[in-house]
This record gives C-alpha cells, structure tokens and sequence, in this order.
C-alpha cells in the first residue's frame, strides 16, 4: 500500500531527444544531461535495429523507464496499465489475488504483512517470510511490479509459492488459491467490563469511518476506561486515513510532518479538531508488519502521549509516495518524501520503538505450559452467599469478528495490553484517591 495517493487526470511523459541548443553556453550539468540523453537514444537505435528479434519501441522505452525507477528505492515504479488498476482497485479495499504485501529487504523479495482473512494470512504466510519463488520461477532479479503481476491471477486459480523463514533449512512450497479479497476494515470486541478491542487491518477509504463504529458497537457494552488499538501486520495505506484515525484520539498537536527535496517545504498535519476521543486510555499493538500508516498512528499517538506503544519495533517505512496517472491508463508511483513523528523522528529502517516490548507468543503452547491451579474458594462453596456488587464480566459479543487467527481474549500480547491499560487505570483511580 502507498502512503499517499494523488491522482491527476493526465501528466504528459516526454521522451527527450537531441535538439538544436541555444547559444548561450550550457552549465555542466546541462552538458551531462544532454551526453546521457544522446547516449540513451544511441543505445536505443542500436538495440532496436540489431538485437536478435524484432522488438518495439514501447517496450524498450517502458523498459527503460522501469529500469530507471528500479534504480531509486523499492517504493519508485513504472505501473504498467494492468498493475494500476489493480493499485486503485486495493485502495477502495477490494481486489484480486492471495492476499499478501511485499518488499524488498537486504535484495530478498520479503513479506511486509499478509492482509487478514486472506489466501496467504490463511496458508500461515507471516511478515518476514522471504518469497523465493513464484511457480517455480525464482524472484530473484525481479522487481516488486513483476512479482505482483506474476501473483495476479483468475479468481479460482492456484498460484504456487516457496517461502524461506529464519529456522528452516530450506525453503517450503505453499500452494495458494486466489480469490477476490475483500478487505474487512475493522474488527471490534468487548473484552470485558470497561476495556475494548479494535483490530483496523488496513487504511483504505473507510478506515476512520469503520473505526468510528466499531469504538461505538464496544460502548454499547458500556463506558470506556481503556482501549486496545490493535495496528499489527497492518500495511498501511493511504495518508489522509491515517491523519483521520489519530484524529480520532487527539484533537490537538502534529500527527505527521513530511520533508521533500527542499527542507524549506515541509509540510505539517496536525489532528482534526472536533471529533477526538480522549476520555479513556489507548494501547497501541505494532510488530514487524506495521508499516506506513500504521506507524504515522503509532509514532503520533506515541509522541503526543496519547497512548502507549506496545509489540514489537514496526517496519520502518518512512517514505512518501505518489501516484501519478501517465495516460493510457499506466501510472508511475514515484518517492517524494520523507515523514517524521511529531517530536522530529524519522522512522525510515529503524521503525517504531514500542513504549515496552511484549514478544509474541503461540496461545496453545502458553496454555499447555500453564500451570493448573484447581485451589478451592468461597465462591466454590454450595450454598456461597453471592456478591450482588460484583462486576459483571461482559459476555462474548455475537457479532464480534475477533481476529482469524487467535481470538483477542486467547492472545498473549492482547491480554498483556490489557493487564497495563488495568495497571493504569489503578495507579490514575489511587493518585486521584490519595489528593
């Protein structure tokens, strides 16, 4: 997923060609651009006039284009027609294929985050996991728009995948079947009496909106003392969802400031007034797969000491692109920035630091490594006099959707946001108790 998308309705893509220069005399970097042009176009006159098979203008200079691209950074591509579509289609959060969101790390096509309930998040792909071979071709020397073009298929059709992980001793094959993913947005839960769950898988057009009711479907359970924003393996999406999410929770203060090629222009988003939240403590859960906007939010949240930050360090993707439409219907995505955190982060590589790190852990091996304590109490007692004073623990939701994998009140790292959120709320209700 892109960090900013801007569409416009046509940009003109000029090839350059030697011309007539005017008699003033040129700098020397004018000079070296006008060698390189000359230079391209004699290479491209040679190859299309003697390589061993006929072959088109377009796809030469499309490949030139590509190459050139290449040699930026992994986020800079040449999107050819069918590539863009399918990029405009993600964001409306609907789109074709198995599921997955790629980039290239140490030279090895890596798996940011699978998107949740899709082909892959179901064959058990997780962030990390290095892709080196797409039906049996190696993806080695390919670029991220070859692979996707390559994962792109027919609803129904398999699509084989060999995955090396840290531990094994060689890489394993999955087989996939693609199907139309359907992004759901948001999950909720109630997790008991005064503490929610909000799962945002990623930030499409509806991100906030979807948020937004989920926080209301919790409440109706009652009012909130603690919230756990639930941002892993999320990869991101579009700016201006992450700038509304973190509005969500805070009215005031610097969400995300961006810096292009000219310092003097940055760029400053503060959070919207008017609709922010901030009557009840939020947790915030990153890990590896939380990139892009996942991290505006989390280094927002985090900076403004809205909420405290915890998992594990997130992607590190701290770049902004664009999308711009070049006619015919190809796009060219291009790096145009750099964010920062509100105290003047920037995140590129090094990624989120979480506030306290809380490891992942599988729940069946916790569960059988859980020592059973069947100790009798009062309440054990027939006959027991009961506590008409006691909280009431909320009951399951029936229309909560909890996470595919591991439900949220069985996950390790969910119950310990929680046990902190309980810890925060005891300190605040003893300091308000002790003045």
């Amino acid at each position: 997923m892109t960090s900013s998308f801007c569409f416009s309705r046509w940009t003109t893509l000029f090839l350059l060609v030697p011309f007539a220069v005017s008699a003033a005399t040129p700098t020397k970097e004018n000079r070296e651009k006008y060698e390189n042009i000359e230079l391209y176009q004699k290479v491209l006159q040679f190859v299309e006039e003697n390589y061993v098979d006929s072959i088109k203008s377009e796809q030469l200079i499309q490949g030139s284009i590509k190459g050139m691209l290449d040699s930026l950074d992994p986020h800079s591509n040449f999107l050819p027609a069918e590539v863009f579509r399918e990029m405009k289609n993600d964001t409306a959060g609907k789109f074709g294929g198995i599921g997955i969101e790629v980039g290239v790390k140490n030279d090895t096509l890596t798996v940011i985050a699978p998107i949740e309930d899709s082909p892959a998040w179901r064959a058990g792909i997780l962030p990390g996991d290095r892709i080196v071979r797409v039906d049996g071709t190696s993806t080695k020397g390919l670029n991220l728009v070859e692979v996707l073009q390559k994962m792109k298929g027919k609803k129904g059709t398999k699509i084989q995948l060999g995955i090396q992980r840290d531990g094994w001793d060689q890489p394993k094959e999955f087989v996939l079947v693609r199907e139309t993913v359907k992004v759901q947005t948001v999950r909720s839960e109630a997790l008991e009496a005064g503490y929610g769950y909000l799962r945002l898988a990623t930030f499409n057009e509806d991100a906030a909106k979807d948020l937004k009711k989920g926080l209301e479907k919790i409440e109706k359970k009652g009012k909130l003392k603690g919230l756990i924003l639930d941002l892993r393996s999320n990869p991101g999406g579009l700016l201006e969802q992450a700038i509304d999410v973190a509005s969500l929770f805070m009215d005031d203060g610097v969400v995300v400031s961006t810096i292009g090629r000219d310092p003097a222009k940055k760029e400053v988003r503060m959070a919207k007034k008017g609709s922010a939240r901030k009557d009840f403590q939020i947790a915030v859960l990153v890990n590896s797969g939380s990139a892009s906007a996942s991290e505006i939010v989390a280094g927002a949240l985090q900076d403004n000491k809205r909420a405290l930050v915890l998992g594990q360090t997130t992607f590190g993707k701290g770049s902004v692109q664009t999308v711009v439409e070049l006619g015919n219907e190809m796009g060219l995505k291009l790096t145009i920035a750099r964010y920062y955190t509100p105290s003047g982060r920037s995140i590129q590589e090094t990624g989120v630091v979480p506030d306290l790190t809380i490891e992942d852990y599988d729940p069946k091996l916790l569960e059988r490594a859980r020592k059973s304590s069947n100790a009798l109490r009062e309440k054990d007692l027939r006959g027991h006099m009961v506590n008409n004073q006691a909280p009431q623990v909320v009951t399951d939701d029936e229309e909560a959707q909890p996470r595919s994998d591991v439900a949220p009140k069985s996950d390790y790292q969910v119950i310990q946001a929680l046990n902190y959120l309980k810890s925060f709320e005891f300190y605040r209700q003893s300091k308000t108790a002790g003045t």
